[in-house]
């Protein structure tokens, strides 16, 4: 009986380095750097570390053009504003006069053109 149990126990350490050496064979195919996994994993590696250097550089280009587009967009509103106040100012005139500035020019311009006559 005792035999037998030894005997038994033999062939599941065998049977256990098999396996193990079986394993062991197929993790170094696995970790293979030219074509298992292990390439792989280091070709996905290298380009994720490429996407992040890709991603903080178009966030900052980002933030550069909110800031860009924050100043244009106030400037705009100055100016729709100062628009806005010049239309109010031209229906208060009168009707069929024109505002006084385009008047001196006019004024300007021809005593320009008799002063070259």
């Amino acid at each position: 009986m005792q035999l037998i149990a030894d005997l038994f126990l033999g062939l599941a350490a065998m049977a256990a380095a098999a396996y193990c050496l079986v394993l062991a064979r197929r993790l170094k195919r696995f970790n293979q750097l030219e074509n298992g996994m292990g390439g792989a994993i280091a070709v996905l590696s290298a380009q994720v570390d490429d996407m992040t250097r890709a991603l903080e550089k178009a966030q900052m280009t980002a933030s550069q053009s909110e800031i860009q587009l924050r100043a244009l967009t106030e400037r705009a509103e100055g100016g729709a504003q100062k628009l806005e106040l010049l239309l109010a100012s031209l229906h208060d005139l009168p009707d069929g006069q024109e505002p006084r500035r385009t008047v001196k020019r006019r004024r300007h311009r021809d005593s320009d053109l008799e002063a070259a006559e």
